[in-house]
C-alpha cells in the first residue's frame, strides 16, 4: 500500500470561488501558505474563500471519505495530510475541529514540536476563546479565534454565503488587525468578542440556532400528530412573521396564551400533549415558563396575570415527576 497522501483530483481551479464576492487567486499573488486542519463542512468552505482571495492552500487534514470529497470539491489539488504535517508546511493553520477535539489537538500538537514561532494560527470554535491556543502560543504563534456565524452545508454554495457573515472575533488588541484582515478576506464582518464573554456568546448562539431547528421540528411533529400533512406550509408564514418580530422588537412581538394569561388555553394544551404527546410536555411546561417570566419581565404580563400560569405550570411539573 503506498504511504503517499492522498491528493484530491486536480482540475482547473473552481469557477465558485470567486462567487464569494473576493477576487480570484489569480488576481492576487499568494501571500501566506494555508493549512487547514479539518477538511469538514467549515474547514474546507474557509480554505476555499482564503484561497478565493490570494492565499495559497498547500495542505489539508480530513479522514473520512466525506472530507476527500469535500477537499477535491473546494480544495482542488490540495493534499490530504496528518495534522502535524499541515502545521509544518503553513504559515496559517486553520483550525476546524469540534469543539471538544480541539484543546487536545493543540496541546498534542505542541508537544511534538510542531508549532514554531511566527506562525499564524486561527480555530473556528464558537466555545472557545484563546486559552485553548495557550500551547501554541508558548511556542511563539500568533493565535486567534475566528468563528464564522452561519450554518455550513459544505457546499460552493456556502462561500456566496460568507458575503457579509459576522464573525466572532478573540484576539490581543496588537493582533487586531491581523484578525480583521483574515476575516475581511474571507467575505465576512468581524464582530468582537472578550474573551471572558465568548462561553456566553457561544450558548446565544446555540440557543437561538441550534435549539430553534429543534423546537420548528418539534412543532412540524405535532402538526403531523394532528393530521397535518404538510406541516411547513402551515408554519412558514407563521414563524418567518415570529422570527423578524422577535428580532425587530424582542419581547414586544410576544403573541399567543401567555402574552394574554390565557390559563385556560396552555391547561388545555398540557392536558392535549399529555394525552397525545408526552414526550413534548417538559418542552412546552420549559417554554412557557420562560416565556411568562420574559412577559412579566417585560410589561406584557402583569403581576396578576403572570402568577396564575406560573402556579400551572408549577402543578405540571410536579406531575411529571
Amino acid at each position: 500500500m503506498s504511504n503517499r497522501p492522498y491528493r484530491a483530483a486536480a482540475p482547473a481551479r473552481p469557477a465558485v470561488l470567486p462567487a464569494a464576492g473576493l477576487l480570484p487567486a489569480e488576481a492576487a499573488p499568494a501571500r501566506l501558505r494555508v493549512g487547514v486542519v479539518g477538511a469538514g463542512r467549515v474547514g474546507a468552505v474557509l480554505g476555499a474563500a482564503l484561497a478565493a482571495a490570494g492565499h495559497d492552500v498547500v495542505a489539508a487534514s480530513g479522514l473520512s471519505a466525506d472530507s476527500h470529497r469535500r477537499a477535491a470539491r473546494l480544495l482542488p489539488g490540495v493534499p490530504l495530510l496528518p495534522a502535524d504535517a499541515v502545521v509544518a508546511t503553513s504559515d496559517l493553520v486553520v483550525l476546524a475541529v469540534p469543539d471538544d477535539t480541539l484543546p487536545g489537538l493543540v496541546a498534542g500538537l505542541a508537544e511534538t514540536g510542531a508549532w514554531r514561532r511566527g506562525q499564524l494560527l486561527f480555530h473556528t470554535s464558537g466555545a472557545h476563546g484563546l486559552a485553548v491556543l495557550a500551547p501554541a502560543e508558548r511556542a511563539g504563534v500568533l493565535s486567534l479565534a475566528l468563528h464564522p456565524v452561519m450554518t455550513f452545508t459544505g457546499g460552493p454554495e456556502d462561500l456566496d454565503r460568507l458575503v457579509a457573515a459576522p464573525f466572532g472575533v478573540t484576539g490581543r488588541p496588537e493582533h487586531r488587525a491581523v484578525a480583521e484582515t483574515l476575516v475581511l478576506e474571507m467575505g465576512g464582518e468581524p464582530v468582537w468578542v472578550a474573551e471572558a464573554d465568548r462561553g456566553l456568546y457561544h450558548a446565544a448562539l446555540v440557543t437561538g440556532a441550534n435549539h430553534l431547528v429543534t423546537l420548528v421540528a418539534e412543532a412540524a411533529d405535532l402538526l403531523r400528530t394532528a393530521g397535518i400533512d404538510d406541516p411547513a406550509r402551515v408554519l412558514t408564514p407563521l414563524l418567518t412573521a415570529a422570527l423578524e418580530g422577535g428580532l425587530r422588537r424582542g419581547d414586544q412581538a410576544l403573541t399567543g396564551p401567555v402574552s394574554r394569561g390565557d390559563v385556560g388555553t396552555v391547561a388545555a394544551h398540557l392536558q392535549t400533549l399529555t394525552e397525545r404527546a408526552p414526550s413534548s410536555v417538559d418542552a412546552y411546561v420549559a417554554l412557557a415558563r420562560r416565556t411568562t417570566e420574559r412577559a412579566l419581565a417585560s410589561g406584557r404580563l402583569r403581576r396578576h396575570e403572570g402568577t396564575p400560569l406560573l402556579d400551572l405550570l408549577d402543578s405540571a411539573e410536579e406531575t411529571a415527576r
